[in-house]
């Protein structure tokens, strides 16, 4: 069980990007269910999601879902038509069906190194056909956020989506990184690698800085680009303080013992 702390719209920037470029999963699906899984004390998130999956699809049906009976029991008045709450974890106990978006936030990183991957693969071998599942780490309000994609053949990308302003350095969002990655913040490891770049080239990038850190950050981006990082979107994502890079590029290379 998490440890269950959550705030109203603490995952907004997930999901802006799930309504955004990923919303034609949703869209194409032929059973558009999405998964809340493990939302903590309060079914706020789930409840939020509901309402910006539904701008996407109004038949949309999401579903919460909670490894404690009594947060369950809590969130069950809030059922209404396309959304409902369940008891389960990563086995995802929806009857058969398989989702077209899971989403994990905060739930993996409580979890010990060695842990993550079986459940990464017991998710994963869950979807549907174009799914995906959404393994993310957030700080309290949502300003600083990170998050892994994976479908069915594994992980595909990293996201970092920052609030202008909360940040000195881009890699000040290391401690939210995933658990796959938090523990790889060292020299040798791409991720290092690659957060050290974020901060030469934000460096570099200071003179826009009389622009706006919004400029500031697209030029960061385009920076990290032209090195030769595979950056999976563009200056419609950069501006708001999001940048998607493939996994191959931060992906763990040498063995950490574990950690809890």
């Amino acid at each position: 069980m998490t440890r269950g702390t959550t705030n109203p719209n603490r995952l907004r920037r997930v999901d802006r990007w799930l309504a955004g470029p990923e919303a034609w999963r949703l869209r194409r699906a032929a059973d558009p269910l999405v998964i809340d899984l493990g939302y903590g004390a309060s079914p706020t998130t789930a409840v939020e999601l509901h309402s910006r999956m539904g701008c996407v699809r109004a038949d949309v049906a999401v579903m919460g879902i909670e490894i404690d009976p009594d947060r369950v029991r809590a969130a069950k008045p809030l059922e209404r038509s396309g959304l409902t709450f369940r008891q389960g974890g990563f086995e995802l106990p929806v009857d058969g069906r398989r989702p077209v978006m899971v989403r994990a936030f905060n739930v993996l990183r409580q979890y010990n190194e060695d842990e993550y991957q079986a459940h990464w693969d017991m998710v994963c071998s869950r979807l549907a056909v174009g799914g995906i599942f959404i393994d993310g780490t957030c700080d309290e309000i949502g300003r600083r956020s990170t998050w892994v994609v994976l479908d069915p053949s594994g992980p595909v990308s990293l996201s970092i989506s920052l609030h202008f302003g909360s940040f000195q350095r881009p890699s000040d969002v290391a401690e939210r990184l995933p658990k796959a990655l938090i523990h790889r913040n060292i020299p040798g490891e791409r991720v290092h690698a690659f957060l050290q770049a974020m901060d030469k080239a934000w460096g570099e990038a200071a003179p826009m800085a009389s622009y706006g850190a919004r400029q500031r950050w697209i030029t960061m981006c385009r920076m990290l680009r032209s090195q030769g990082w595979p950056l999976l979107t563009g200056p419609s994502r950069w501006r708001l303080g999001e940048i998607t890079v493939a996994w191959s590029a931060v992906a763990p290379s040498q063995a950490v013992h574990s950690v809890a």
